[in-house]
């Protein structure tokens, strides 16, 4: 005997039924009831795939157009929620097929030359993603099929090593490891089989473990920021912005690592990381740190010390915490502040405090 289903269920239903066909006679409202409430949970998947906010805002709109042309052969065989999905991984899977690599950036720090690069990423144009956009998307309840902890899944070391893999494989180990597609749910939005979905999944995942492995990354991404982290991100704050390096060293895991898209360059290790900020330091630049976060971890905006006038945007620095210290850090160019509230030049009083 089939389970029964509670009054609550068929009125959700019925509500859902009534804006579909509200939505496919043309009501703009009702189509935005149906959608709404799957935005955000849609533009982070789209930023996992494609590692880049503006590709990924890209990409929800053109999932949503793509809705609402096709509503009239939604045949409702799955929920409206799976249907998105469908359209928003094949609308990134086509932006992935046909985007031209833009260039990696050159060093462009004047009057500092940087140490030789431990190596050049692959993965040049990474953008950091907002906690403030975070916090609807990944309390979605996920699929039985899940690994991963949505929190854990958006941090910028997944995101990185995720945009590695071949799209056919980010696209099925995301639906079926961080959302927790079913292997047939996904066949289907692929277009696929399951068999062929399945070995997609199991390469996916091999080519994931070679670049990411969650013990390398003892300390997950929260939303809720504890007391230890605020003690570490206040001492970090105060010795970059001194420019002590001993401080800052003193901060670092051996095996600290540092990245700074859109440029390649990658060092790994407490030696060589110092050596990268006792240059920065030596040519005598200062900075003022403005909190905030991002990819649910501490994150910075950084600003120029001027002697006087506007003290200039210069770049916005992510920390990974592992334990009391900083295991990664990736230093993004002043471009994403906006995008964090955070102003291009940062006014302040001739004191030196902000305004």
């Amino acid at each position: 005997m089939p389970p029964a289903v509670s009054m609550s269920t068929r009125r959700c239903d019925s509500m859902t039924t009534d804006l579909i066909s509200r939505a496919r006679a043309g009501d703009a409202d009702a189509f935005r009831a149906l959608t709404e409430p799957h935005r955000s949970e849609l533009q982070v998947h789209c930023y996992r795939m494609l590692g880049s906010l503006q590709d990924a805002e890209d990409a929800l709109q053109d999932t949503l157009l793509g809705a609402w042309q096709g509503l009239p052969g939604f045949e409702e065989r799955a929920s409206m929620r799976t249907w998105l999905y469908r359209i928003a991984t094949n609308r990134c899977l086509n932006a992935l097929r046909t985007a031209k690599r833009r260039p990696a950036l050159e060093w462009n720090v004047p009057g500092v030359e940087p140490p030789e690069p431990t190596q050049l990423g692959e993965v040049a144009w990474l953008e950091p993603y907002p906690d403030e956009m975070l916090d609807a998307a990944i309390t979605v309840p996920v699929g039985p099929e899940a690994r991963y902890e949505q929190a854990q899944s958006i941090s910028l070391a997944f995101v990185a090593a995720l945009q590695v893999l071949p799209p056919r494989q980010l696209a099925v180990l995301i639906l079926r490891d961080v959302l927790g597609f079913r292997a047939n749910e996904v066949a289907v939005m692929l277009e696929s089989t399951v068999e062929s979905a399945n070995s997609a999944l199991k390469r996916a995942r091999a080519g994931l473990q070679r670049r990411w492995a969650p013990d390398a990354h003892r300390r997950e991404p929260a939303v809720d920021v504890s007391r230890a982290e605020a003690a570490i991100v206040a001492k970090f704050a105060d010795a970059y912005g001194a420019g002590d390096l001993d401080a800052l060293v003193a901060l670092l895991t051996d095996d600290v690592f540092m990245s700074m898209p859109p440029m390649p360059l990658e060092y790994r290790g407490r030696e060589i990381v110092a050596r990268f900020f006792l240059l920065i330091f030596r040519a005598n630049r200062r900075f003022a740190l403005v909190h905030t976060r991002a990819n649910g971890q501490p994150a910075f905006g950084a600003y120029l010390r001027t002697p006087t006038g506007p003290f200039p945007g210069v770049g916005f620095v992510v920390l990974t915490l592992e334990g009391d210290r900083i295991s990664a850090m990736s230093r993004f160019d002043s471009s994403v502040l906006p995008w964090f509230g955070l102003p291009m030049s940062l006014c302040v009083d001739p004191a030196g405090n902000r305004c």
